[in-house]
């Protein structure tokens, strides 16, 4: 195996309109959020679907395709890296989150499909 890199795959469908905002330094920024559905058969037999969210964030040209073709229930595949980060919320409390930087995103189910 080549050398391990940070690396993260998704399909999913858009669970809202991409949040865009622009830093004070003049970078776009888009935040969204994306499904993944994962169907197995439990020992019953009864199929089984198990829906993960993702939190993803985009910058720069990435952030301004998806601010301009993504639309809640969009499906998409995305290719990222993931990105650990923290805050202090407002009651002192630190928060720790987890989120895919979208390095390319594709359209799928799309005949007017955009890559970034």
């Amino acid at each position: 195996m080549y050398a391990l890199k940070n690396k993260v795959q998704l399909i999913g469908n858009l669970g809202n309109a991409p949040e865009v905002k622009t830093t004070e330094s003049g970078k776009k920024l888009a935040r969204f959020s994306v499904a993944t559905n994962e169907s197995y058969r439990n020992a019953s037999g009864e199929k089984v679907t198990e829906t993960t969210w993702h939190n993803l964030v985009a910058w720069g040209k990435v952030a301004d395709i998806a601010e301009k073709y993504l639309n809640k229930g969009s499906e998409v595949a995305i290719e990222g890296k993931l990105i650990n980060r923290s805050y202090t919320d407002k009651d002192g409390n630190k928060k720790y989150i987890t989120e895919v930087q979208v390095n390319e995103l594709l359209m799928l189910g799309s005949k007017t499909a955009a890559t970034a």
